[in-house]
């Protein structure tokens, strides 16, 4: 756990403490030292890269991939990280590793790209600290379609079954992530960031925003059209992330003994209503956003609309979901909006069919490790979070 300082001062980006502090309790008190603390671990790897160069990166892609007795020589920060990595905590189901996110597995591929959109990524840029960074580094808005490809493609490699086991290509990009979050946060205190305002860059509150955009947020969404986890798929849900959450160098006082929505919501709560409204620069990002999203629906084989009305379904979707912050996204209303009710009936009468009915549930998580895999393979160029640890 990392070690907190409860008398740091409380950084500009936070609102309602008081208001916080009545639903949470002294949640208020862990999370704000929170926002000071970075990721010790990857950030004096990034030191090193700097200070070797090559050599530090080659002995990282190799421990990662090969194991960390494969690099008996590898420079100490790099050597710690791979510790770490290798390190299986008692509470990791290693059954659980090698059947891979089954609850994400098996929902039908376009209503996972419509929850990471709509929902995940959504949620991650109405945080005008989160936006401020992203719309600095200039890539999200510029690069969009490739930056949704790339997180998708991170995702996917982490929830295949296997894909968190030590050399799979889960946990090496999930490392990865976890290095370009250290890569940006140098980079980004280099150029100026005022951290007394906005906190450290991608601080661990940041990072536990990221870990409830891919468990409770996109799986929320999907209760909106009728597709609900049961209790038992809850508990694999979270138990999954808390060993993705680790791998990203998260805090486990933030996850650990979060097995249900109604427990990661309370987080989610103190999180959101901590954060100030979306600003101009969550307006950017979720512009090209769904531009992105709604293009690579729109060309998916045998797709029954084209990109306007993928980014009208959208548009509906933010609104239910999001409500008051969707208009402070700069997001439209829809003319669909009207049919999402009919749209969640049919939702969820295929969901109780693949609930009730012996082997639709394995068929669909079949059908879904297929299509992701599908995915994987549409992305051959490397990733930015590949690039930037490449010994080359």
């Amino acid at each position: 756990m990392t070690d907190v300082n409860h008398t740091q001062s409380v950084p500009e980006r936070l609102v309602d403490l008081a208001a916080a502090r009545t639903r949470h309790g002294d949640r208020v008190d862990f999370l704000v030292p929170m926002l000071q603390v970075g990721d010790p671990l990857a950030d004096a790897v990034i030191a090193e890269f700097d200070e070797h160069g090559r050599s530090a990166r080659a002995a990282l892609q190799r421990g990662l991939a090969e194991g960390r007795a494969s690099v008996p020589d590898a420079p100490p920060a790099v050597d710690a990280l791979l510790a770490h990595a290798e390190t299986v905590p008692a509470w990791v189901s290693q059954e659980l590793l090698e059947q891979g996110d089954r609850p994400s597995l098996a929902v039908p591929f376009h209503w996972r790209s419509l929850a990471f959109s709509v929902g995940s990524l959504t949620h991650t840029y109405s945080s005008p600290a989160i936006a401020r960074l992203l719309v600095g580094t200039g890539r999200l808005t510029s690069t969009a379609p490739r930056r949704l490809a790339e997180t998708g493609l991170w995702n996917a490699s982490a929830i295949l079954p296997g894909g968190l086991l030590h050399g799979a290509s889960g946990l090496v990009q999930t490392v990865q992530v976890r290095l370009l979050h250290a890569r940006v946060r140098a980079a980004a205190t280099k150029h100026g960031w005022d951290s007394e305002r906005w906190g450290v860059p991608i601080n661990q509150a940041d990072v536990a925003r990221t870990w409830l955009d891919f468990t409770v947020v996109p799986f929320k969404l999907l209760e909106g059209i009728g597709y609900r986890l049961t209790e038992e798929e809850q508990s694999l849900l979270y138990r999954y992330w808390w060993y993705v959450g680790r791998l990203l160098g998260l805090d486990e006082e933030f996850f650990l003994g979060i097995e249900d929505h109604k427990q990661a919501g309370e987080l989610l709560d103190l999180l959101d209503s901590t954060s100030a409204a979306p600003d101009e620069n969550s307006r950017q990002l979720v512009g090209a956003l769904f531009d992105a999203a709604g293009a690579n629906l729109a060309s998916a084989p045998q797709s029954p609309m084209d990109g306007a009305g993928w980014r009208d379904l959208m548009h509906a979707l933010a609104h239910r979901f999001h409500g008051e912050k969707a208009t402070a996204m700069g997001i439209p209303e829809s003319p669909l909006t009207a049919v999402l009710p009919l749209i969640a009936a049919g939702e969820a009468k295929a969901r109780s069919y693949q609930l009730q009915v012996p082997g639709a549930l394995r068929q669909a998580e079949e059908v879904g490790i297929s299509a992701i895999r599908g995915l994987a393979a549409t992305l051959t160029d490397s990733t930015a979070y590949q690039d930037h640890v490449s010994p080359s």
